[in-house]
């Protein structure tokens, strides 16, 4: 049996006569933390829009759970989905608690379960201390939490949280993604962000979205597996780099910009064939030029590099 919780086939919604997305396929599985990435207007809100049956796609296909949650008989379907807008709708007259266990019975969270689920929604969001307290009274950093309770409220198969962290201090910012990684352990969750260092702290799997497609579909630790060598040494910046190039194993020496300020020194980031580390390869040759050595490090594949390329290409293709 299939653990695939959301399949998405051949899906393009148009606004009008614009595309904000196009011949997409996904899938999300259960038990995986998934991050969605993408630029303002890349087309994740109308993906999200989609799994939760607000836009029905003008062209191919939607399931949630094995239904198409834009239909009536997905409802049961749609109780199964926890959702964290960007911007929280909450009756700031209502105390804490209250709020809670109304959604709960707006979610149709059985009576006997109600008391439980509040418990258990509240410690994981580490609202005990303020369970009385008025929603309009909270600091933003607690309202996400609230919502974040009350998408955990019926037990849900998947969450999909969007921005979560939009608006919040760094303290505040640190103390979600903690939460949302712990999350990750019990739930499905889709992360929808534009902070990439968020989806490499929290997810297993980071989708990008450019141009209302898919550009890329992958592991992260797939993805930061390739690495390279980054130089910084005082001498001819143009002799060394052939020199370099010339190094068994080594496929590619682009010059770039030195992180120390001093007249003379180069920076260099170095490719090699199976991502093999060469540095000491890379040190001598660097001596046998007369060069001196400022810096040699070893950097790993940042998903915001990727991202970068990614976007960068397609946008010079469209």
């Amino acid at each position: 049996m299939s653990n695939e919780i959301v399949i998405m086939r051949g899906v393009t919604h148009r606004y009008g006569k614009q595309d904000a997305v196009r011949d997409v396929d996904l899938s999300l599985c259960a038990g995986e933390c998934v991050g969605l990435v993408g630029h303002n207007g890349a087309g994740k809100s109308t993906l999200i829009k989609m799994m939760l049956g607000l836009v029905r796609p003008s062209a191919g296909s939607v399931q949630v759970l094995g239904e198409d949650p834009a239909t009536g008989a997905a409802a049961p379907a749609r109780r199964e989905l926890g959702y964290l807008p960007e911007n929280v709708p909450l009756y700031a007259e209502m105390r804490v608690s209250e709020y809670l266990q109304f959604r709960a019975q707006i979610k149709g969270v059985e009576r006997s379960k109600r008391r439980e689920r509040l418990a258990y929604a509240m410690d994981r969001c580490r609202l005990e201390g303020v369970k009385r307290r008025l929603v309009g009274t909270l600091s933003r950093g607690y309202r996400q939490r609230v919502g974040l309770a009350d998408a955990l409220m019926a037990d849900p198969a998947l969450l999909i949280l969007d921005e979560p962290t939009a608006g919040l201090d760094p303290y505040q910012q640190n103390e979600t993604l903690k939460l949302i990684k712990e999350l990750g352990q019990q739930h499905t969750v889709l992360l929808s962000t534009h902070i990439l260092p968020e989806v490499e702290e929290t997810c297993q799997r980071v989708i990008i979205i450019s141009q209302g497609k898919v550009a890329l579909d992958d592991r992260l630790d797939n993805l930061q597996k390739e690495t390279s060598i980054v130089l910084e040494a005082r001498g001819s910046s143009v002799e060394l780099q052939q020199a370099l190039k010339s190094l068994d194993g080594v496929t590619d020496v682009q010059i770039i910009p030195a992180e120390t300020q001093d007249a003379g020194v180069h920076g260099y980031e170095i490719h090699t064939r199976d991502d093999a580390d060469l540095r000491e390869a890379v040190s001598r040759r660097v001596a046998e030029r007369g060069a001196t050595l400022r810096r040699l490090d070893l950097k790993r594949q940042s998903l915001r590099d990727l991202f970068m390329q990614i976007t960068t290409q397609r946008s010079s293709a469209a």
